[in-house]
């Protein structure tokens, strides 16, 4: 009987690999964001299935929930165990769009592939820079908090322990953030580490980096993070292009905007949780990418 089982199993992979092939459409995987779950992303997997009818559309049941909270490290493995496979049987490449601190989770996936296939990277409102806000997000973790206080919470071994404190960037408190954080620091290149260059050439493998965000997101804090930009020490937003790490292309986001492999999109009046079913978000930031 296994000897049977594993044959249909190989006939559904070729089968799957070739209707891939023929219909032109690589897989789209998902990966969700803070509190979220596969629940949350079926308007988004019916969109991409009515435009781009038989993509495979793969939303990963992984740390959902309160599960989200885990340390991002321990979520990049996770998440890579069921992303690889997918990747090896799509021999033309898959397309990633990650949501909110699911954007996180996928840099570091991405960082720690030697031989990823992805054509297009979606960041869908991610805190790409980090985050300095206090939202109802925050709340669920850290009742009481105010934002001048979660560094005492994140920047220290237990803090880090927390998603949250992985990316909890406080500009008032620059050298504890270097000191301390065990994520998004290394990403970024704003520490030194011996991955950096191995990283770096990860991360221009991508084909096609699309940032989305907006003013009136209402969770990601600057929402400007989502592009890449971020506070200074003054709460003045420094934009993507004035960033040091930028400048200086650290991690490779210049030498991409430079080959014309950066796309930006920005949406007013949308708020964080309506980033994924918002349909002209869609059409007009994630649809022409999905191909």
């Amino acid at each position: 009987m296994r000897g049977k089982s594993d044959h249909f199993l190989q006939c559904v992979m070729i089968s799957s690999v070739l209707f891939v092939m023929v219909n032109g459409y690589r897989p789209v995987v998902i990966v969700h964001g803070l509190f979220d779950g596969p629940r949350q992303f079926i308007k988004l997997a019916s969109f991409i299935s009515k435009t781009h009818p038989g993509t495979k559309v793969i939303t990963v049941d992984m740390y959902d929930d309160m599960n989200s909270l885990k340390p991002l490290w321990d979520q990049v493995n996770g998440f890579k165990k069921i992303i690889q496979p997918i990747m090896k049987n799509a021999t033309d490449g898959i397309h990633l769009i990650c949501f909110s601190q699911g954007g996180l989770v996928c840099r570091g996936i991405i960082a720690t592939l030697p031989k990823h296939n992805v054509h297009s990277m979606i960041f869908l409102s991610s805190p790409l820079s980090g985050q300095y806000g206090v939202t109802s997000y925050m709340m669920h973790a850290f009742p009481k908090c105010i934002k001048q206080l979660v560094y005492q919470l994140c920047y220290n071994f237990l803090g880090q322990k927390i998603s949250i404190c992985n990316f909890w960037n406080d500009p008032h408190h620059r050298e504890r953030y270097l000191k301390s954080n065990k994520y998004l620091a290394l990403l970024n290149g704003e520490i030194e580490h011996p991955n950096l260059n191995e990283w770096r050439e990860h991360f221009l493998g991508i084909k096609k980096l699309v940032l989305i965000g907006g003013p009136d997101d209402g969770v990601i804090t600057p929402w400007q993070s989502s592009h890449f930009g971020f506070y200074n020490s003054n709460e003045t937003v420094v934009e993507m292009k004035e960033q040091d790490w930028y400048l200086k292309d650290v991690f490779g986001l210049k030498t991409l905007d430079a080959r014309g492999a950066l796309v930006q999109c920005v949406f007013s009046d949308v708020k964080h949780i309506l980033w994924h079913s918002n349909i002209t978000v869609y059409e007009n930031c994630i649809e022409k990418w999905l191909t």
